[in-house]
């Protein structure tokens, strides 16, 4: 599952250490298909204005501009997914919505509606991180939507704990140069950055929701994990932004929920090594050398990169994403794969990887992959490498989005060493915000299944077993999570 970087970023904290660390940490894996560590080659600097409705042509009646609509929807409708078992109890659509009509930039989507009433659930966008990964291929297809990739690379099998279940789900590659994501003016795959991805992303909202005029007044939710934690509160104070400035309500924001949130360089910097730590991973000589010699201010000397190299050599092969998951060893070959109950299969982001380069399933989906001029891949090393704009932390945007009244949902699985609990609990720390609820277990069944705290503004939450892709790990806590969320209710005491 971990043996690719779903999330690329960590903090690109100094630039010469790209060539530090490719020295010190080289090793004989097959590094194409293992997570990008932020100690492995270099440490990862992370590591449009709208209305509601359509703008009529003059001489184009409004009868005519609902049939082009419908027309278009209907051309995006799933009617089957090549190795689909089983028949959904539900509406799927994929295709693109164009969000620069003069660069030809279009952002591919995949929106499934809800089992039972869509009408009456909300409308929820997720957003994976990196920069550079695909919430389709990575959000819908490992983690939360209704489908996922047997071993064979080409049949589908239900996902039972599927998000769809309690929301309309849609998923967006995003920005272009992302999955199926493309542009027309080659230029935009080295120009891009928060800025451009939040004009994108409201671009896109508005846009569809003249695609499908019936979730325009629905409740609408952002969630996503990983660098969504930039992505999320910049999309999300922009929509509060744009609401005020036209006086009309385009976009019906109720809430956000971000999991394993990439928030503050440093702060999550500092809290990998303090994880490492507490969980065994590293000696109490690399510890200390670490405390003594790095102040994780955004400068990083010598002597402390020389400590953070130690610590990396100690803690040896592991997912820092899920330090407990197996490695994928050979995709090829699934009986080799270290599949267990707890883990499922590592190799799954592989089968989900071949499926999705499969023309009829390219087809089915309305992809349009002659102009892409390379295959889907989860995560686009193009569209890392050239991010232009990141801001180091998140923090104000995070203080402006609570003081818009937006509910504001945080949760870590508390595997991930990458962007760990720990360090969101230092950035809830530096916000100093009133204790409305005090820590308590949440429960299923009896079960402990996390913790949760309610702070005035915020809902801090842990997942307890799951790694840094919540829904993957612990599906069943997830969904209940995200249920709770919805409800604006804490999970269930």
């Amino acid at each position: 599952m971990h043996t690719h970087p779903i999330k690329m970023k960590r903090g690109l904290l100094i630039l010469w250490s790209l060539f530090y660390f490719s020295v010190a940490n080289t090793d004989t894996r097959d590094q194409a298909n293992q997570p990008l560590e932020f100690n492995q080659l270099k440490i990862y600097r992370k590591s449009v204005q709208g209305k509601q409705h359509s703008t009529l042509k003059t001489g184009t009646s409004p009868s005519v501009h609902r049939d082009s609509t419908n027309n278009q929807r209907e051309q995006d409708k799933i009617i089957c997914m090549p190795g689909q078992t089983v028949v959904a109890e539900f509406d799927q659509y994929a295709g693109y919505v164009t969000v620069d009509a003069k660069a030809g930039r279009a952002l591919f989507y995949y929106f499934v509606e809800a089992l039972q009433d869509p009408s009456d659930k909300p409308l929820v966008l997720w957003l994976n991180g990196g920069p550079g990964c695909s919430s389709f291929g990575s959000g819908a297809m490992l983690e939360l939507g209704p489908f996922s990739v047997h071993s064979d690379n080409k049949t589908l099998y239900k996902r039972r704990h599927a998000w769809n279940r309690v929301a309309n789900m849609l998923f967006i590659e995003i920005p272009a140069g992302v999955g199926y994501s493309y542009s027309n003016t080659t230029s935009d795959y080295y120009n891009t950055g928060d800025q451009r991805t939040t004009d994108d992303a409201y671009t896109f909202l508005v846009t569809w929701l003249e695609k499908f005029p019936e979730y325009r007044n629905r409740d609408f939710f952002i969630t996503g994990e990983s660098y969504a934690g930039h992505y999320i509160p910049e999309l999300a104070n922009l929509i509060v932004s744009k609401n005020r400035a036209t006086n009309v309500t385009n976009i019906k924001l109720k809430g956000v929920a971000i999991g394993n949130a990439d928030l503050d360089d440093n702060l999550t910097l500092r809290a990998s090594y303090d994880y490492y730590w507490m969980h065994a991973m590293i000696s109490g000589k690399a510890y200390t050398a670490i405390k003594d010699k790095c102040s994780f201010n955004g400068t990083y000397t010598k002597d402390c990169l020389n400590a953070m190299n130690l610590a990396t050599r100690e803690k040896g092969n592991v997912d820092d994403y899920d330090i407990y998951a197996p490695i994928c060893h050979d995709a090829s070959n699934a009986s080799k794969s270290s599949d267990s109950l707890l883990f499922g299969d590592p190799c799954t982001n592989h089968y989900v990887s071949s499926y999705l380069n499969n023309p009829e399933v390219q087809r089915a989906l309305h992809a349009n992959t002659t102009g892409l001029g390379y295959p889907w891949m989860d995560c686009s090393q193009r569209v890392f490498d050239n991010w232009k704009d990141s801001p180091v932390t998140m923090l104000p945007s995070i203080k402006k989005l609570i003081s818009s009244g937006t509910r504001i949902w945080l949760y870590s699985g508390d595997m991930d060493a990458v962007c760990s609990f720990i360090s969101t609990q230092y950035v809830l720390d530096n916000l100093g915000l009133p204790v409305e609820a005090s820590w308590r277990p949440w429960r299923i069944d009896n079960e402990v299944a996390g913790y949760v705290i309610g702070y005035k503004g915020l809902v801090f939450a842990t997942v307890r077993g799951a790694g840094h892709m919540v829904p993957y790990y612990q599906p069943r806590s997830a969904l209940a999570l995200f249920s709770s969320f919805l409800e604006g209710k804490l999970p269930p005491h």
